[in-house]
C-alpha cells in the first residue's frame, strides 16, 4: 500500500491539471446522502465541452487508473490527502469563473476543507458561479451530516 500511496502523491504534485479561463467544475458529494452534485456536474460537462472537472485531467485520470476514487468517507486518509493536493493545484492553475455544484456541501468535504480556501487565495479566479468568490463564501453555509 505504501508504494500506492507513494506514486499516488507523486502524480498529485506532478501531473498536469490544467485547465482553460472559465472551465474549472467542482462538485462535492463527500458525506452526502447522495450523488445529487456530481449528476449535475457531469449534466453541465455534457452540455459545455471546454469545461474540466479534476478527474478529466491527466492528473485526475492516472490517479483513477490507479484504483484511486471514491468518497473522502469510503477511503484511507492517505487517498483523501492525494485527492487533496491534486486538488490545491487544480484550483491554483484555474482562472475566471469556477462552476461549483456544491449546494448541501458538508463541513468535512474537500470543497470545503481545501477548494474553497484556494479559490479565494486564487487571484485570477474572480467568481464562483458567477458571483463574486467573496459574496459566495459569506453566503456559503456548509452542512453536517
Amino acid at each position: 500500500m505504501l508504494e500506492l500511496i507513494n506514486k499516488a502523491l507523486f502524480i498529485a504534485q506532478n501531473e498536469d491539471v490544467s485547465t482553460c479561463i472559465d472551465c474549472v467544475v467542482l462538485y462535492s458529494i463527500s458525506f452526502m446522502p447522495n450523488e445529487k452534485n456530481k449528476l449535475l456536474a457531469k449534466e453541465y460537462l455534457r452540455q459545455n465541452i471546454n469545461a474540466k472537472i479534476l478527474d478529466d485531467t491527466p492528473c485526475g485520470k492516472s490517479l483513477i487508473a490507479l484504483g484511486l476514487n471514491g468518497k473522502v468517507n469510503e477511503v484511507s486518509e492517505e487517498i483523501n490527502k492525494v485527492w487533496r493536493i491534486a486538488s490545491k493545484r487544480f484550483i491554483e492553475k484555474a482562472s475566471g469563473n469556477i462552476t461549483a455544484f456544491v449546494e448541501g456541501a458538508d463541513e468535512r468535504s474537500t470543497f470545503y476543507t481545501t477548494e474553497l480556501k484556494e479559490i479565494l487565495e486564487n487571484d485570477k479566479i474572480l467568481t464562483i458561479n458567477k458571483i463574486d468568490k467573496f459574496e459566495f463564501y459569506k453566503k456559503f453555509t456548509p452542512c453536517r451530516y
